[in-house]
């Protein structure tokens, strides 16, 4: 669950709290081209507020509008479903002829979003059941490989934890990338040691700044399938401590800026760290996509370029390349 989801959720019990009648709906299920993913979610409030999205524009309004008018979960949840014929295409204007269904849940005590805030806040990964027919709710535990269901008599939702990206170094490129990933909904850690490069990270919203040496911070950050690392010191002291912890954790990324040859000069280091040859291939180096990147900011956009894409699940030997060619330097092209 990202960052826009859990503010829908906090919105929601204020809104709760002060009153209101709020109805959330939840994306079950897309056909053709939708413009919001299985899971996205959206709530409205009864004096047609909203926070969220289901649909990107398409079909909000009308949503608004047969809420307020008590057409839909009004007590208990229901189901509806946009884009079913070509007249609704071209009413709401779903692109290339996309259908959205919606399941809609009047919030309630027994909707247990509070209780779900807390568990998400705690970084546990939660299934959250709800029964159609009565509105109850039941969370539990999640696993890997959990993922949302809908057979029409129960919602099944996973939430939490967030994505996280820990960077090693707090130079220039580091400042670019850390705001590229505040605002791709990452929870950025900047992990500096070296004192002269600390000043203005304290100010950065959306960054934390660790002083801690970068194996111990990954130790401590107990990385998971939701975390990325990339290390962009240039210096093996700090670069390489943080490889070889992170590369034996399930981080789903974890990248070094670099030529080619320093990465290969990397690449045996690790190995003589005691780092398995199956970890160590698992290392993106020279970090990022080849967008043809000179300056600092397009570095750090063919990084978390890289890490969206292989997060997504694309096949990156079908997308870009990465850096390759002898004239590459440190991820640029000299």
């Amino acid at each position: 669950m990202n960052s826009i989801d859990i503010d829908v959720i906090r919105t929601a019990l204020d809104w709760q709290s002060r009153g209101h009648r709020v109805v959330m709906g939840t994306v079950v299920r897309t056909w053709g081209s939708a413009p919001r993913p299985p899971g996205s979610l959206m709530i409205i409030r009864d004096d047609g507020q909203v926070a969220g999205s289901v649909s990107g524009g398409c079909i909000e309004d009308d949503l608004i509008r047969r809420v307020a008018a008590g057409e839909l979960a009004l007590r208990l949840p229901d189901t509806t479903t946009y884009g079913q014929t070509a007249e609704e295409v071209r009413r709401f204007g779903l692109p290339c002829g996309g259908s959205v269904q919606v399941v809609l849940e009047p919030l309630s005590a027994q909707s247990q979003l509070r209780e779900l805030l807390v568990l998400i806040e705690q970084h546990q990964r939660v299934e959250r059941r709800m029964d159609m027919a009565t509105g109850m709710v039941r969370m539990s535990a999640a696993t890997e490989g959990d993922k949302l269901q809908f057979d029409g008599q129960s919602l099944t939702t996973v939430h939490g934890p967030r994505l996280r990206l820990l960077i090693i170094g707090g130079g220039q490129l580091s400042r670019y990338l850390a705001h590229m990933a505040v605002m791709l909904d990452y929870q950025v850690t900047v992990c500096e040691p070296r004192v002269e490069y600390h000043e203005g990270w304290e100010a950065m919203t959306g960054v934390t700044l660790s002083k801690e040496m970068p194996d111990d911070l990954v130790l401590a950050m107990r990385l998971d399938h939701n975390s990325a690392v990339v290390a962009v010191t240039h210096d093996p002291k700090l670069d390489d401590l943080a490889l070889m912890e992170a590369l034996r954790t399930p981080a789903f990324y974890v990248g070094a800026l670099g030529s080619q040859h320093n990465n290969a000069q990397r690449r045996k280091r690790l190995l003589d760290f005691d780092v398995s040859e199956e970890e160590v291939r698992q290392l993106h180096g020279p970090v990022g996509l080849n967008l043809g990147a000179l300056t600092p900011p397009e570095i750090a956009l063919s990084i978390v370029a890289e890490m969206t894409a292989l997060r997504r699940g694309t096949d990156l030997s079908q997308a870009l390349s990465n850096w390759s060619g002898s004239k590459t330097v440190c991820g640029l092209s000299a």
